[in-house]
Parts: C-alpha cells; sequence; structure tokens
C-alpha cells in the first residue's frame, strides 16, 4: 500500500515530456481505486478519474513545448477539506448543509493552478479541524490512526495518491500525522503563507502546511507558496556547514511516551555520533503554562469564528467541536490578549535560547510515540504545541520505525523566518538517520 512518489522527480519527468501526464494520472487513479476504499483518504467524489484526464489534456494543449512548461505542470495535489477550493464543496469534515461553508477560493491554491497543478481531490480532515476524527486510516496499519486533523493529505502521500498535498496545523495537525504516516511535515513561520480561503479555527495560530515525500520537493513547493521566499540558501545546500542542534531538555520532554524518548534519544545519538554538535539545554520549564495559554487562544478564538453559524447550526456539532466553541465562549477578551500575547514571548525565548547556546536547529519527537490503535482519535499533539505557539518553522522527516512496525518521525524546529535554512539543513539530517 506505502509507494515511492517522490515530488521533484515527477515534477521533473512531466515537464520535460518523459512522463507523458495522461498516462501518470491514469496510474495513479488505478492506484486510488485499488486502495482508497480501504485508507478513505478523500471526500468522495463521483467521476474524479474522468475530470482529471479532463483537465490534464487542458492542460497538454496549453503547454506543448515541455521548456514553457510550469514547476508544478501535472502535479495532482490533495488538499484538505478545510480550504475553499473552486468546483469542490466545502464541508470542512462537518454536517453542516451544502453551500454554507462555501466562499472565494484560497489564493495559494490560485497559484498551484497557475503553477500546473491539478486539484487531485479534498482531502479528509477532522470536523472543522479538531478532534472529532474522519474515517481515514493510517496506510502502515489500518487498525491504527493517521494523525489529525490533516489526516486525508498525509495518508494519500504515504499511499502514493498524490506527491504533493496541504493541510493546516493549529497545534500539530501536520506534524503529527506526517509522523505517523511516515512522510515529512512542513509548517512555515506563522503566516508565511497566506490563510485566506480557509475555514479558520484561531486566527492566531492556524498555519498552511505541506506533505510531502521528499525534502526537494518540500523546497519546491513551498519556494512558490512561502512569502519572499530566499532560494539561495537552499541552492547552496552543499556548501551549508553542519548546524548545531539544540535538545530542549526538561519538562517538555517528559510529556512524550517511554518508548518515544528512548526513540529520540537513539536519534539524537546517531546525529552526534555522525559528527553533528548537540547541546542539551534546559527548555520549556513552564511548559503547562505555554500548553494552557495556547489551549485558551485557541478555544476563545474558534468561538469567535463559530459565532453565527453556531447560534443556528449547534445540533449539527460532534461532541468535542461543541465542548470547544462552549469551552472558549467563557474565556473572557482580557484572558485571550494575554494568550496571544504569549505567543512572541516564548518566540523571543526561544531565540534568546539558540543565541546564547549557538543552536541553529531544534530536534524534539514528532508525537509522544507511534500512532495509537484505533481511529476514534488522533494522537495527542502536545509535543508540536510549543513550537506552533511560537510560530517558529517547523518540520518532521522520517526517523525509523517504532516496534510495532510503524513510522517515527523526528521533529525539526528554526528561529521564526529561518524556513529556508531549516528546509537546506534537512537533506543531511535525513541522510545521517536513514544510515544511523
Amino acid at each position: 500500500m506505502i509507494t515511492q512518489a517522490l515530488l521533484a522527480e515527477t515534477a521533473q519527468a512531466l515537464r520535460s515530456g518523459t512522463l507523458d501526464v495522461i498516462e501518470y494520472l491514469n496510474e495513479l487513479c488505478d492506484r486510488i481505486e485499488a486502495y482508497e476504499g480501504q485508507v478513505q483518504a478523500f471526500v468522495p467524489e463521483n467521476d474524479r478519474r474522468q475530470r482529471l484526464l479532463r483537465e490534464a489534456e487542458d492542460l497538454k494543449q496549453r503547454y506543448p513545448d515541455p521548456h514553457t512548461r510550469p514547476s508544478l505542470y501535472g502535479i495532482p495535489v490533495g488538499i484538505k477539506d478545510i480550504f475553499r477550493v473552486d468546483g469542490f464543496p466545502t464541508r470542512a469534515g462537518s454536517d453542516f448543509p451544502p453551500g454554507v461553508l462555501a466562499g472565494d477560493e484560497a489564493s495559494w491554491v490560485t497559484k498551484l493552478r497557475e503553477a500546473g497543478a491539478l486539484i487531485a481531490g479534498k482531502t479528509v480532515t477532522t470536523e472543522f479541524a479538531y478532534f472529532e476524527p474522519g474515517p481515514t486510516r493510517n496506510p502502515h496499519n489500518l487498525e491504527h490512526t493517521p494523525g489529525g486533523s490533516s489526516s486525508g493529505s498525509a495518508a494519500g502521500v504515504a499511499c502514493g495518491f498524490f506527491p504533493l498535498a496541504f493541510g493546516t496545523q493549529t497545534i500539530g495537525s501536520v506534524i503529527r500525522p506526517a509522523a505517523f504516516c511516515g512522510i515529512i511535515g512542513f509548517k512555515p513561520s506563522f503566516d508565511r503563507i497566506s490563510t485566506d480561503g480557509l475555514i479558520i479555527f484561531s486566527r492566531s495560530a492556524d498555519h498552511v502546511g505541506l506533505f510531502t515525500q521528499d525534502i526537494e520537493g518540500m523546497e519546491l513547493a513551498a519556494s512558490l507558496l512561502c512569502h519572499n521566499w530566499q532560494s539561495c540558501f537552499t541552492d547552496s545546500r552543499e556548501t551549508e556547514e553542519r548546524p548545531v542542534v539544540g535538545v530542549p531538555e526538561g519538562k517538555y520532554l517528559k510529556q512524550a511516551s517511554y518508548d518515544g524518548m528512548k526513540a529520540f534519544e537513539t536519534q539524537v545519538q546517531v546525529l552526534e555520533d555522525r559528527g553533528y554538535t548537540v547541546k542539551c539545554v534546559p527548555m520549556f520549564d513552564d511548559i503547562a503554562s505555554v500548553n494552557h495559554s495556547h489551549r485558551q487562544m485557541t478555544a476563545a478564538e474558534v468561538a469567535q469564528e463559530h459565532a453565527e453559524w453556531f447560534e443556528t447550526y449547534r445540533d449539527r456539532y460532534r461532541p468535542r467541536t461543541l465542548e470547544i466553541i462552549l469551552k472558549g465562549q467563557q474565556i473572557s477578551s482580557s484572558e485571550l490578549e494575554i494568550a496571544r500575547a504569549g505567543r512572541l514571548e516564548l518566540r523571543q525565548q526561544i531565540e534568546e535560547a539558540q543565541t546564547k547556546h549557538g543552536i541553529d536547529v531544534w530536534v524534539s519527537p514528532a508525537a509522544p510515540g507511534e500512532a495509537p490503535k484505533g481511529i476514534h482519535a488522533t494522537g495527542d499533539p502536545i509535543m508540536n504545541l510549543p513550537w506552533t505557539y511560537a510560530g517558529v518553522p517547523t518540520i518532521t522527516v522520517p526517523a525509523g520505525m517504532s516496534k510495532n512496525h510503524l513510522p517515527i518521525g523526528l521533529q525539526c524546529s528554526a528561529a521564526f523566518m529561518h524556513d529556508e535554512r531549516l528546509l537546506a539543513w534537512m537533506p543531511g539530517i535525513m541522510e545521517t538517520l536513514k544510515h544511523g
């Protein structure tokens, strides 16, 4: 069920014509038809194959000369059904009536189309990107969760249904499912990709995130969509010195499970054994306060976002979504402002520690452990929370398998707006972990 689907390699082949877009899409649709019934990564769509082939024919006529083809020519993309995309209904994993969540297409989706990408389809999300799961299963083991809330996007990339997908992260909804599904998940710095066209959960925390199987493909997509991307950092990768790695010791790491910490300690030891400088730095001693502030902020903001819908459709919300909205309604405006201010305070704390100790990239567990069994819940995002709250760029890369043969990821974070440097360091770290 798991198969290789490398974005950069596929994009180059489609642009050059060594891979025909019609042939490629037929192969993908065959794969989707073979496995989608088990994985359920997509929001159901009638005649997906016919639509994609029709759009691909239009693309071929528009770009007959390979030399004029845009960077994502013919690349099918999965998009979490929390974004508005022209031609597709937006339901956000909810039981809302069709059309209630309609609106203008997300601007970055339009950019994808202009770059030659095709929309493979909407992917399954938890209800309004919170904790009520959809039907998606982990392709490594169908009895386990793929994570949430960007479950369909992560599972679809792992299955090779599409080489590029998009989701959102409010706490851990890109990093966690990517780790559980054994792929790369990248959350850029806060607001580096616009959230217009998104059914917002928390305006102060929502990030647009990306999923691929290859870091070269991640760079390709990020360079197109992230505001003011500086390609000089990633283009000069071969001359980059190895980053100094920081381990945030203390109460934060104690939130991981025993097996999760053992796996993480092994990953760090591999990096150190292969020549990386690793510094253990006490961090996040106030992690309980950080966790509380982030949750207060997001609860208050989701209540604000849903205020009008809630009056009309309260009976259509599932229990956990209803609970967070009711909680948010009780949070005062002063409490919300304090929680919002905490984001910049935490970001400053992180960056001051980096400067003081000469740290380039923080490493930490991408999740408390492996993907939990069952699909009634999506796993705990607690290991992702401080990096999301601070809005700093964060990526998870595959870092081995658990004793139960489920993927384990390594979470890496850098200073705010150092997204390019973070991606430039990843090939070396991934190669080290792969052969460690």
